[in-house]
């Protein structure tokens, strides 16, 4: 049977903004208040996409969700039309709406954590959305994304879905981005690997920026999904990494396969973590690409989002291949690391710059954008959305967000009802593109 790691990327939503709402995340804070082009950002979405189609690979591409989120807001006690409500909820509290206008949901890696079939008890690939309980804006998120993924992967003989883990930031969840999975081949049994910052219920004096991912999420989903317990294994995150703005584990590290590149500062322990990898699977011939501070300043790694990239196996070469944002290649430590690197024979021999400004802005890279789902053919087959990008749906998505997208966001336009009311008619038309019926809350 063939298996393939197929890459789902969000589509940047049409409230894209900078508003500066990610504690922790340095790109986020820096740039709060620019401009946004939110048409300029799914295009550069669907031109990344559009790349890995062009290596070979498999794309798809998860929809953003509805916002302003107005059960949210009507929970919090705003009443009336859709319009006054908005206008309302503008006037009464900015920063509020802020947060429920957020388009974070092109960061799909967040969207939930995903164990493939050959590594579960019941030989289902087992699905849980991400609680994002530690930032506001993304707390929202988790049942739309719940019911978008039950959508895509129908419940039944091949699929299983989990609703996201209660428990508040005690059980902080931020999904794969601080998830890696181990294997020889996609088809064959892997290895989890969780990466947590804190323990829910120590308090971490050595933390500046808040640890998202708790231990004791980690260890629920891994419940959850029924994966072997020999071959989960949980490590912490440096906090050091987390101080200097890796929020998540994904701005420093990224695995594909038997290979894990990442920085030397990233782990509380990385002898431990290599050690427990080598006991947990004899037969993965691990590869550590281990980058030294001295040659990559952490500063730089978090800035350029060198590891915030995607490590792929493109068919038909050897090696694998980076996908890095152009800001690698305009940093020069980083810039220099990545020549040194393709030049010495190791496991990574090739490396593509491509430009995802609109969303690096806001601290989301490459990897930031795409959720991994290792799928046999069989598995793709069951799929229940017409998500699969082909040439045909990139050019229909294209037209659709030059028909619908703004060239232009800024603080004041969250408060304008015109804006709401093209995000509701984009999704609309969005929902039809995609085969996903009604999934949205202004559709009922």
């Amino acid at each position: 049977m063939n298996w393939r790691e197929v890459n789902f990327d969000g589509i940047v939503g049409p409230t894209h903004n900078y508003a500066g709402l990610s504690y922790g995340n340095v790109a986020s804070a820096k740039n709060e208040g620019l401009v946004a082009n939110p048409r300029e950002g799914v295009l550069q979405g669907l031109q990344k996409a559009q790349h890995l189609r062009g290596l070979g690979m498999t794309q798809g591409v998860l929809p953003p969700h509805e916002r302003p989120h107005l059960r949210t807001l009507r929970s919090l006690g705003f009443t009336g039309s859709d319009a006054e409500i908005l206008t309302n909820a503008w006037k009464s509290s900015p920063a509020l709406l802020k947060n429920l206008m957020s388009s974070a949901t092109m960061w799909t890696a967040n969207a939930g954590t995903i164990s493939p079939s050959p590594d579960t008890a019941d030989g289902r690939t087992h699905f849980t959305p991400a609680n994002l309980a530690a930032m506001y804006h993304r707390s929202v998120e988790h049942e739309r994304t719940g019911s978008v993924l039950r959508a895509y992967f129908p419940e039944g003989e091949h699929f299983a879905h989990h609703d996201a883990l209660s428990g508040g930031t005690h059980m902080g969840d931020e999904g794969a981005a601080n998830h890696n999975r181990f294997c020889s081949d996609y088809g064959d049994e892997g290895v989890a690997l969780y990466v947590y910052g804190r323990s829910a219920f120590d308090v971490a004096k050595d933390l500046t920026f808040p640890g998202r991912q708790t231990l004791e999420a980690s260890e629920a989903i891994a419940r959850q999904h029924a994966t072997k317990s020999a071959r989960t294994l949980f490590v912490r995150q440096n906090p050091a990494a987390i101080n200097a703005g890796a929020f998540h584990n994904d701005v420093v590290a990224v695995s594909n396969k038997n290979v894990f590149f990442y920085h030397e500062e990233a782990f509380e322990d990385p002898a431990a973590m290599q050690a427990m990898l080598r006991e947990a699977a004899p037969e993965i011939a691990f590869e550590f690409v281990e980058v030294p501070s001295a040659k990559v300043p952490m500063c730089d790694a978090v800035s350029s989002y060198l590891f915030n990239s995607q490590l792929i196996s493109v068919p038909g070469e050897d090696k694998m291949r980076l996908i890095l944002p152009v800001e690698v290649e305009e940093t020069d430590s980083t810039c220099s690391f990545v020549e040194e690197m393709l030049a010495s024979n190791g496991p990574i021999g090739a490396a593509d710059f491509l430009d995802v400004r609109q969303s690096m802005r806001n601290g989301g890279g490459p990897a930031c954008l795409r959720l991994r789902v290792a799928l046999s053919d069989q598995q793709l087959g069951a799929m229940g959305a017409n998500a699969v990008l082909d040439d045909m749906l990139v050019a229909d998505l294209e037209a659709w967000a030059k028909r619908n997208y703004r060239d232009r966001v800024e603080g004041g336009d969250l408060g304008d009802p015109k804006l709401m009311e093209e995000c509701f008619t984009a999704l609309d038309e969005l929902t039809q593109i995609l085969k996903l019926g009604s999934i949205y809350d202004f559709q009922q």
